[in-house]
Formats: structure tokens, sequence, C-alpha cells
């Protein structure tokens, strides 16, 4: 088992900056690949970003490539999503979530994940 808890979310004006964490505890941290998704209200949660277990790899969405980063700190079982130059379009709810088959390195698809977070809301004023 894998608990997950997200952090960092907030309310920011448009070209902020935000850096959400989402720590991990339970099995070995390190042996997952992990996501971040988002849902805005009465929409479907989409795909922002991933990481593969060593971190060597990542994969992100076309709306936020070049202004957010994925990243992970093993040693501290936390992975991290910098936000930059936000936008009102990024406003949602975030989720980290972690994949422990390890079939892709960076899956973009939410069903292969096993464990989620909470979610942590983020809003972005224009």
């Amino acid at each position: 088992q894998v608990q997950l808890v997200e952090s960092g979310g907030g309310l920011v004006q448009a070209g902020d900056s935000l850096r959400l964490s989402c720590a991990a505890s339970g099995r070995t941290f390190s042996g997952l690949a992990m996501g971040w998704f988002r849902q805005a209200p009465g929409k479907e949660r989409d795909f922002v970003a991933a990481i593969s277990w060593s971190g060597r790899t990542t994969a992100y969405a076309d709306s936020v490539k070049g202004r957010f980063t994925i990243s992970r700190d093993n040693a501290k079982k936390t992975v991290y999503l910098q936000m930059n130059n936000l936008k009102p379009e990024d406003t949602a709810v975030f989720y980290c979530a972690a994949d422990e088959d390890l079939i892709t390195a960076t899956p973009r698809d939410k069903f292969k994940y096993d464990y989620w977070g909470q979610g942590t809301q983020v809003t972005v004023s224009s």
C-alpha cells in the first residue's frame, strides 16, 4: 500500500508560480513511477506530467510543456511539480498518483496508476 499526500496548492495570479509536493509513505518509493493529473470542474481528470522511478525520464502534456517541471527526491519520498507562468486555464484540483507495475516508465493513462492522493486545489486568477 502507498499513501500519497499533496500540498502546495493555492490561489495565485496569472503569470505566478507554484510548487506542488506529494509525499509518499508505505512501500518503497523508488520502485514507483509517479504522475500528476488535474481535474477542472465538470471535466475529466487529465494527465499533466509523469516521472520514471529513477527520475531519468519525464513526460508532459502539451498544454504544460515548457512551463511545468516534474521532479522527485527518492530519499525524501517526495515528487514535485514546479508550475511557472500559470494561466487561468490551469485552475483545477491537482492529484498525485503512483504506478507500481513499472510496465511503462512514464504512464499518461490514469487507469495505469494504482494509488492516488486526495488532491490540492490550484486557482489562477486573471
